[in-house]
C-alpha cells in the first residue's frame, strides 16, 4: 500500500524580495509553517510571483532575501524557473 506524503498548509502573501541589483515587492507562496523554521539544515519551499524579467533575474541571482509581511526576513536559494514564466521556485531557511 502506498503511503501518502504529507500535505503541507500553503501561506500565500505579499513580501519584499532582495538579490543582487534589485529590491521590490513579490507575491509568494510557501508550503509549510515558515515561524516553525529554526536555524539548521531545516527548509520549506514555494515560490514567488512577479513579472518574468523580475523572476528570471531572481532565478540568474541564484539567491536572495524574502521579507514576508509580518517583518520576519528569510534567506532563498533559488532552485527553478521556467523562461517566460513569472514564477520562480525557492527553498528558504533563517
Amino acid at each position: 500500500m502506498p503511503h501518502a506524503r504529507k500535505q503541507l498548509p500553503v501561506f500565500p502573501g505579499a513580501g519584499e524580495l532582495r538579490y543582487r541589483g534589485f529590491k521590490g515587492q513579490v507575491d509568494y507562496e510557501i508550503h509549510g509553517e515558515p515561524t516553525s523554521l529554526r536555524y539548521g539544515p531545516a527548509r520549506l519551499r514555494g515560490q514567488i510571483t512577479a513579472s518574468p524579467e523580475i523572476a528570471e533575474n531572481a532565478f540568474r541571482a541564484g539567491e536572495g532575501e524574502l521579507t514576508l509581511e509580518s517583518g520576519v526576513v528569510y534567506r532563498l536559494t533559488m532552485l527553478g524557473y521556467t523562461p517566460g514564466a513569472q514564477v520562480t521556485y525557492f527553498e528558504m531557511r533563517i
